[in-house]
């Protein structure tokens, strides 16, 4: 990229007379023409970032910070003041910026695996412009997805970036300001299964590093690089249905989903139909918070009565009586395992079709 912003800077210096140049939003000067004291233009930058200024004249020097999105891109320098050179500098950012794009579209491989997920790129381009970037277009790639919690202003990319730091089989893409996609490449498909505890890792060091909770959904693996698109889809959706069905669950595999993502594709018409005929008018809402507790506690202990009972600190006579109370009020016996798999469906289609209620 800073050979194309040389003979861009050069361009300005002809047409206006003034010295110019371009830092990056670390305040790193990426091309200039001929100033005498960078040192001290770099300085000025350094204390132009934190501030929210996007003007600055300092020692003859004008300098604009260019902004995309609340956040700076560029900063632009000229070797003179005044409305004038406030014009040139404003023209110039335009340029500026326009050249960043060219260059992310031509060259760097991370806008490139952005475009195949995002669907903005034609299949048979992708390995054309796999070549050109000397990306493998055939490797096992999993796609993860990592959203942090709303209202949290650090940007998780550069953490991650980190932790991943090959750029060659690696591929961190921003999605926007809650969530980042991570590309990750696996040796083979034994090491591909391992991918949860790659997510747990994430999780973690964001944690303990900046303490910002996030959540990741994984997708499929894939061999091909044109299939990156379906393996994110997947990632999204297992954020989506884990949302709705395992909201508690930091990790969500799209090939973990199970009946919720069956339940998640049926119109929510048919799930209320399911409902109306398992349950009596007001019945399952007439179960209070302990016996949903019971019911949970039950399932995740494969219907062994003995087993809750001593989980939920209750005697076995006591859980007994809570199941022949939830045999009365549904018409269900949770001790048999037909009525138990009619109720846990249940379950799931109540939260999904509660969920969406929530969301309209």
């Amino acid at each position: 990229m800073n050979r194309l912003f040389d003979g861009f800077v050069n361009n300005i210096r002809e047409i206006t007379g003034c010295d110019f140049g371009v830092a990056d939003d670390s305040g790193a000067i990426i091309a200039c023409t001929d100033f005498r004291s960078v040192d001290a233009i770099e300085q000025a930058i350094d204390g132009f970032l934190d501030s929210e200024d996007i003007w600055l004249t300092a020692n003859g020097v004008t300098y604009h910070k260019v902004v995309v999105r609340d956040r700076p891109e560029f900063v632009l320098f000229m070797s003179d003041e005044g409305d004038r050179t406030e014009n040139y500098l404003e023209l110039a950012s335009i340029s500026a910026y326009n050249i960043k794009l060219y260059y992310e579209e031509k060259y760097d491989k991370n806008s490139f695996i952005k475009q195949i997920i995002l669907d903005n790129i034609l299949p048979g381009d992708i390995s054309i412009r796999a070549k050109e970037l000397h990306i493998a277009a055939r490797a096992i790639r999993v796609a993860l997805i990592i959203r942090l919690e709303k209202d949290q202003e650090i940007y998780s990319h550069e953490i991650i970036q980190n932790l991943f730091p090959d750029r060659l089989k690696d591929f961190v893409v921003v999605i926007d300001d809650e969530s980042t996609a991570l590309i990750k490449e696996f040796a083979d498909e034994d090491e591909a299964r391992r991918v949860d505890q790659v997510a747990k890792n994430i999780i973690d060091t964001l944690n303990t590093e900046s303490m910002l909770k996030a959540k990741v959904g994984i997708g499929t693996p894939v061999e091909s690089l044109s299939e990156i698109g379906r393996s994110f889809k997947e990632a999204q959706t297992a954020l989506l249905v884990g949302g709705i069905f395992e909201n508690d669950k930091a990790v969500i595999n799209y090939n973990s989903l199970g009946l919720g993502r069956l339940i998640y594709q049926l119109p929510e018409t048919l799930c209320k139909l399911f409902l109306d005929e398992v349950f009596t008018k007001g019945a399952y809402e007439s179960l209070d918070n302990e016996t949903i507790l019971t019911i949970q506690k039950f399932f995740e202990n494969n219907l062994n009565v003995s087993e809750t009972s001593r989980l939920l600190y209750v005697h076995r006579n006591t859980l007994v009586y809570r199941l022949d109370k939830i045999q009365k009020i549904t018409g269900l016996d949770l001790r048999n395992f037909d009525d138990a798999i009619i109720f846990k469906v249940s379950m799931l289609v109540k939260k999904y079709l509660d969920k969406g209620e929530r969301v309209l």
